[in-house]
């Protein structure tokens, strides 16, 4: 089973940066990727930015440019460097973690981390 403790996060004024960072711990075989999904009031849960463990990585058309995903494959670490924040990035954070199981993907989650973009 997969435990993934989110940090970072917090409040932040218009133009603005923040990191996050997930560690995945507990019994990790065949990663697959790792990501950041975001949920705000109101809204569903949609894909921030994902990252292979080959280093693919893909963006929301909202936060490209703007925020960076990385990862440690060796700690099995992802990062969010999130910069030029915007009032509509404020959101719930989310951890993501794809591991293969068999043929089939098994999606694990943080327990997310809020950020605020306020002035």
């Amino acid at each position: 089973q997969v435990q993934l403790v989110e940090s970072g996060g917090g409040s932040v004024q218009p133009g603005g940066s923040l990191s996050l960072s997930c560690a995945a711990s507990g019994i990790i075989f065949n990663l697959n990727a790792m990501g950041w999904y975001r949920q705000a009031p109101g809204k569903g849960r949609q894909l921030v930015a994902r990252i292979t463990v080959g280093g693919s990585r893909n963006y929301a058309d909202s936060v490209k440019g703007r925020f960076t995903i990385s990862m440690d494959n060796v700690n099995n670490t992802v990062y969010l460097q999130m910069n030029s924040l915007k009032y509509e990035d404020s959101a719930v954070y989310y951890c993501n973690v794809e591991v293969y199981s068999g043929l089939h993907l098994v999606h694990s989650w943080g327990q997310g981390t809020p950020v605020t973009v306020s002035s």
